[in-house]
Order: structure tokens, then sequence, then C-alpha cells
């Protein structure tokens, strides 16, 4: 058998060296500040229930799609959830993907064309980016949550007769923080662009239900495209896009993400259906809410709001930078028995490095400010931030 090769043995190396190298965990058995399960589907016994007994009594007994939804994998629960997902989101239409990444990639490949533009937000996620880069229309992105900056590139574009698309987050998984999405109408209406936003890490969190920031702020109807992603909020797995019945259509198909793959198994189309379902009480996101204006309150009295990235999420982002740095910080907090993160470059630009912490319904009020309490003890301990006070 040949060496590995070379050249990716050093790129693994380079890692290394940069205190950079990503590797698989087992669980953390710690209080969890980690997991994207903000208002605890993940672990619900009353979904995981109810799901199965769906299943049972509707006579989905079966383990697997069989084949993409275009061949024989589209059963009958896809149709009642998306229509589901519609009316809960006020769409027109829905079509489920196997993940947020094939959403993403799936969308941008292929609805922006040859000489559109595609102008995107800076710190958008990976599997945006991923999917303009399989794009044939010319992209560039804007500094972020900088409309001014936006409407430069606006203009600049305005000079052709061609479909705009404006991209964008509700909720920014790394910092945690949200657009204007007001401004962004105002912006895309002006211009006669297309806004297109990916939801998920708002799903479950922002709106009367946790129908997201878009819903809250009542503007579905200035959207072309919503990307709702499943493995947050919802606790499961899968997302969808959500728009006209024609862009559906068009997605059905021109998208190869979702074309050229096996479709969610019956429990995994369940599950997203009992979740949504379970979105009406609201108790979960109530609890969720209260957790973020108690954290945020404890970083004031703390004193160690500098640290931290705006944000009034359920993400929150203390920067810390240097991966040896914030490695070391975030290994003392987990030995104290809190499974908090630390988020390294490259994943964010050099000197951006943080502790990332996800709240939860399920946090209590104790553990925030404990976990806050040690993080002002070891921020003060081993950093060189001067305004953070005694």
């Amino acid at each position: 058998m040949k060496k590995f090769p070379k050249n990716l043995s050093e790129k693994l190396e380079i890692r290394k060296q940069n205190n950079a190298l990503r590797q698989l965990q087992s669980n953390n058995k710690g209080i969890d500040f980690s997991s994207n399960d903000y208002i605890g589907f993940a672990k619900s016994k009353t979904i995981f229930d109810k799901t199965h007994r769906y299943l049972t009594d509707n006579n989905f007994i079966q383990n697997g799609a069989t084949g993409s939804r275009l061949i024989s994998g589209n059963h009958l629960l896809y149709q009642e959830t998306e229509n589901y997902i519609s009316k809960f989101h006020q769409s027109e239409a829905t079509l489920i993907f196997n993940s947020g990444y094939d959403a993403n990639v799936g969308f941008f490949s292929s609805v922006p064309q040859k000489g559109d533009f595609i102008l995107y937000d800076e710190l958008s996620h990976a599997s945006i980016r991923d999917g303009i880069q399989l794009s044939h229309a010319k992209s560039y992105k804007y500094q972020h949550n900088d409309y001014e900056d936006l409407e430069k590139l606006l203009l600049r574009c305005q000079t052709q007769l061609v479909e705009i698309y404006i991209v964008t987050e509700s909720v920014f998984s790394m910092d945690g923080d949200s657009p204007d999405l007001e401004q962004l109408a105002q912006l895309s209406q002006k211009y006669n662009c297309r806004l297109v936003i990916d939801e998920a890490h708002a799903l479950g969190v922002f709106g009367a239900n946790g129908q997201g920031l878009v819903q809250e702020l009542q503007l579905q109807n200035s959207f072309f495209a919503r990307i709702m992603t499943f493995g947050k909020g919802l606790g499961c797995h899968g997302a969808a896009i959500l728009g006209s019945a024609t862009l559906k259509e068009y997605l059905v198909n021109f998208t190869r993400s979702f074309i050229y793959t096996t479709g969610l198994s019956p429990h995994s189309v369940a599950t997203i259906l009992v979740a949504y379902q379970h979105l009406e009480n609201g108790t979960d996101i109530q609890k969720l809410r209260e957790n973020c204006i108690h954290f945020n309150q404890e970083k004031n009295i703390l004193g160690i709001k500098p640290l931290f990235v705006r944000s009034k999420s359920a993400i929150q982002s203390a920067i810390i930078p240097g991966n040896e740095k914030v490695k070391s910080i975030a290994k003392q907090i987990q030995d104290k028995g809190f499974d908090v993160k630390a988020i390294l470059s490259p994943t964010v630009p050099e000197g951006q490095e943080r502790l990332r912490f996800c709240l939860h319904s399920y946090n209590s009020k104790e553990e925030i400010s404990e976990v806050l309490g040690l993080l002002r003890t070891l921020a003060l301990w081993e950093t060189d931030i001067a305004s953070i006070p005694e």
C-alpha cells in the first residue's frame, strides 16, 4: 500500500503545530452549554413517544425511504409534513431536504443563474458559501451587517438587468447576533432584489411559537426563500426551503442535492412533524428566553460584558484570542463540570477565537451564574483584557 500523500500529511502537521487539529470526541457528560438543542427537543421523551405512536398508528412500519424522492422515496408523510410546515410558517410551499447543508448548497448552486449577482454577508455559514462557489452567478460579500457597504454593491450591480440575491442569516452561528431585517427588506424593495435568509438558529428561539425572526417581525412576504434547519431548535434532522410553489417546482427539477440522494426515512420525517406540533405550546421557548435574559444580566453584574459579542440569542460568544489560550480556559471549565466548547481558528478568523456558550431551556439560572463566575475568574487570570473590572 502506498504511503499517505506527503502534501496531505504536511497540511495535517500544520494544523497540529497551530494547535488547531480537529478531532472527534465522545459526548461530554458535563452540564450542556455547547449543543444546539436550544429547547430540549432532542432529549424529549414526549416527542420520541409521540413519533413512535404516530408511525404505528398510521402503519409506517418502514426503516428507510428506499430511494430518492423522485424514484421511490416520496412517502405520503412528506406531503403531510410539508403542508404543516407551510401553514406554520405562512409560506405558499415547502420542500424538505436531508440537511441544512444540502438545502443551502442545493439552493445557491441551482437558483442564481449565470450573470446574476449574489451579495452575501461575510459571516455567512460555510454551507452558503460552498453553494455560492458552485453557482455560475457572480458573488460579492458585504461587511457583516453593514448596509452602507451592501448598498454600494447594490449600486454597482444595478447597471445590468439581472437578478440580485441578498443573502443573510437571522442568527449568525458564531456571533449569535442578528441583522436589521427591516432595513434589508427596504433595501431589497428599493433595488428590486430577492432576499434569502437562513433561519437555522432562529427556529424554536424567536417568534411567538418559535417560527423564527422573520415571522416575529412579520416580514415573511419580503423574502424570496427561507431556509429552516431542524437539527438545532427542533432537535431532529433535515431542513426545508420555504417559498412559492413555483420555487418548489424549480428546486425539484434542478437542485442536485435534492434529486440525487436517498430521501429521509419515515421516522425522520415523522419526528420533524411531531416536533413542529410540539412548538405550539411555547413553554420551552419561554424558559429559553428567560435564560437568555439572565445570562446577559449576569455578564453585566460580573463585569465581563466586554468579553462578549453583543447577542440577544441563545448563542453567546466570549472572545479569547489564541487557540492555545482559549483551549486552556475551555479545558478548565470542562474540568469543573460544564460542557463549554472552544471555537478555534481557522473556523473563526485568527484573533477571534472564542468560548461559545449555547443556552437552553433546561439550563438553570444557578448553572448560568456559576459558569459565568468561573469564566470571570479564569479570564482575569489568563487574559490581558484590561477593561474587565476587579
